[in-house]
């Protein structure tokens, strides 16, 4: 049935998605030349990106700005303007493809609701954050070296010192962590023009002040049973990411959500692996449902949208819970909540789904699940290496718990979590599996010869501090 219902994903791209995509395409390729030279295809991209929005609230000012930065006088509210221009472009594509998607498996979805909130009370810090930006927008990417990347330090660092600042300095950091390891972009034979644009504008509407965290006026609290679907780990050189993606079934009644819970930890690019886990010790609670796949009581648990803002102090372990049988059971009935306005990106979507049923075949290398003759690609390069889940046990399937997302314009799958037949038995691997430890014996065997790269790192942190 649901190969059916993916069925729709295949009839054609939203009207005028193409078009969208095209001119942030354009903008992006005049961000990568540099906004202190502007030639004639730069203009013709910068116009078309004011085109775009004319009819929109935001047009006359996203005109003025385009006319500021070709005749190259560019300031740093001008740069905001075309950030905004860029961004709601893709917001607009994400709300597209999303209601696709809705429509497709039948999933209702509450609204975003506004509220009117102050900005962030960090005026130096956001100021440091901006120019440095707007450096970077007028070198361009083939223009960056280590000179410009050393100056972002000073804007981590101090937007790390603030709270509400935190995910505009990691932002930073990693988008200078990933321009410091291309230099000299001029060199690249193909510089990834849509991701540090999409990192660039993303910084420069956080560093106008906008609060990236909901203040106590929007925060709800929420309690009940909180049933895992699956968990899906971002890892960067300098961070790792772990999101939870379940299903709150309401104290007193109500219709079930989904709802996504995340926790983080600063690393360094030796901590890779199973290791990571290791990082977020801070969440014994969460992580021993992962690795125990086992329901959670949350009790008052401050909720933003369909975002739990995790403390492991309002959560307690609860009954075996099986991520396949809950989301056969619920959800078909969960109703999903809608994203920020910063956060809604293409790249961005990523929506529970169960299939079963499906033959896996190989298409030149690329994994491909066919439900019934409607076929759905496998996103293997997004498996974590710190769990037991890899391409092997995907291609021997037959049912995948997965995140369905749109990337390079298709629709693809990441598996969390697959069941196999595999030695005559039937087995399942989730992402989560390891989170209170290996238990693959050659894994644990591998790990133990390697050390334990955390607590060295540890021990030696504790030394340094001690002299």
């Amino acid at each position: 049935m649901l190969g059916t219902q993916l069925a729709i994903l295949r009839d054609g791209s939203p009207v005028g998605l193409p078009d969208a995509l095209d001119v942030v395409a354009g903008f992006d390729d005049t961000l990568t030349h540099g906004l202190a030279r502007v030639g004639e295809q730069d203009a013709a991209a910068l116009a078309a990106l004011a085109g775009a929005l004319a009819t929109t609230p935001f047009g006359d000012r996203v005109a003025e700005a385009v006319g500021t930065v070709t005749t190259g006088s560019v300031a740093p509210e001008d740069l905001a303007a075309l950030a905004g221009a860029r961004s709601a472009l893709l917001g607009a594509a994400h709300d597209a493809l999303l209601g696709q998607l809705d429509t497709a498996l039948g999933r209702d979805r509450a609204p975003w609701t506004a509220s009117a909130v102050p900005p962030a009370a960090a005026a130096p810090v956001l100021a440091g954050a901006r120019a440095w930006l707007h450096e970077v927008a007028l070198t361009g990417w083939r223009g960056v070296d280590h000179e410009l990347l050393s100056a972002a330090g000073t804007s981590v660092e101090a937007a790390l010192a603030v709270p509400g600042l935190r995910r505009l300095a990691v932002l930073l950091d990693g988008l200078a962590a990933e321009l410091r390891a291309s230099v000299p972009v001029a060199a690249m034979p193909q510089v990834p023009a849509r991701r540090w644009a999409d990192l660039w504008a993303q910084g420069v509407l956080l560093a106008q002040g906008a609060p990236v965290e909901p203040v106590p006026q929007d925060v709800a609290r929420v309690s009940g049973r909180l049933l895992p679907l699956g968990v899906d780990v971002h890892e960067h050189d300098t961070a790792v990411q772990v999101q939870l993606h379940a299903i709150l079934e309401p104290d007193g009644g109500g219709s079930p959500r989904l709802v996504r819970a995340t926790v983080g930890a600063p690393k360094v690019e030796t901590i890779v692996g199973p290791a990571v886990w290791r990082l977020l010790r801070a969440h014994p609670v969460l992580l021993a449902a992962l690795a125990e796949r086992r329901a959670m009581t949350v009790t008052d648990l401050p909720s933003y949208g369909g975002d739990l803002l995790w403390r492991d102090d309002a959560a307690r372990l609860g009954e075996p819970a099986c991520p396949f049988a809950t989301a056969r059971v619920l959800l078909s009935l969960a109703t999903a909540t809608a994203l920020p306005p910063l956060d809604r990106h293409p790249a961005g979507i990523a929506e529970p789904v169960l299939l079963e049923g499906y033959r896996v075949q190989d298409d030149d290398g690329c994994l491909v699940l066919d439900l019934g003759g409607h076929r759905l690609a496998v996103a293997t390069d997004r498996l974590p290496s710190s769990g037991p889940l890899n391409t092997e046990l995907v291609a021997a399937s037959s049912a995948c718990l997965g995140l369905v997302r749109w990337d390079d314009g298709r629709w693809l799958v990441q598996p969390l979590a697959v069941r196999a037949t595999g030695k005559r038995r039937v087995v399942e691997a989730h992402n989560g599996d390891w989170a209170a430890g290996v238990t693959d014996p050659k894994v644990a065997k591998s790990e133990a010869r390697a050390g334990d790269a955390v607590a060295v790192l540890r021990e030696r942190a504790g030394r340094l501090l001690r002299r």
